[in-house]
């Protein structure tokens, strides 16, 4: 068997991970190679702005903070945030993030969700992939707004599409 030859490394300069964004909360940065073995962003939540509760279903999450300040909650704990924590969530942990008065710039980094259809099945014989590990992609880049359904292709506040 072949080892795939490894993928070109990734720089993220302050330039990028220190971006105003749009809206309330604004993905910067994606790690976009298809060949990648992990997911990563770069989160960037405006000043008192929160996400809700997420549930980590089948992966854990390693969150570091870059800038700014808030809070991270989940059912047993509260922790500040500030520029340097981090924080390892296990699979099947909730939390809640909400920036600060100086807004909150944060990166998160777990495995790569398996493509449909291509990872473990369930009882039924088909892929149970349950609730995404990240909300983000139901976020409009636009406004901020979080769709309530997770098959939504258009933000039902402004209209704007909502990443694929």
């Amino acid at each position: 068997m072949s080892t795939p030859a490894p993928a070109a490394p990734v720089f993220v300069g302050p330039e990028q991970t220190a971006a105003v964004g749009r809206g309330q909360v604004s993905v910067l940065w994606s790690l976009g190679d298809r060949t990648r073995d992990l997911d990563a962003d770069v989160v960037r939540l405006a000043p008192g702005a929160s996400i809700g509760e997420q549930t980590e279903g089948g992966f854990g999450v390693l969150f570091t903070v870059l800038t700014g300040t808030g809070e991270l909650r989940t059912q047993d704990a509260t922790w500040q945030l500030t520029p340097g924590a981090l924080a390892w969530l296990p699979a099947g942990i909730t939390r809640c993030v909400d920036a600060g008065e100086e807004g909150l710039v944060y990166t998160t980094a777990h495995r790569r969700h398996p493509a449909l259809g291509t990872g473990p099945t369930g009882p039924s014989g088909g892929f149970d992939a349950g609730e995404p590990v990240c909300l983000l992609g139901r976020v409009c880049p636009e406004c901020g707004r979080l769709a309530a359904e997770r098959d939504a292709l258009y933000c039902a506040h402004c209209g704007t599409r909502l990443a694929d």
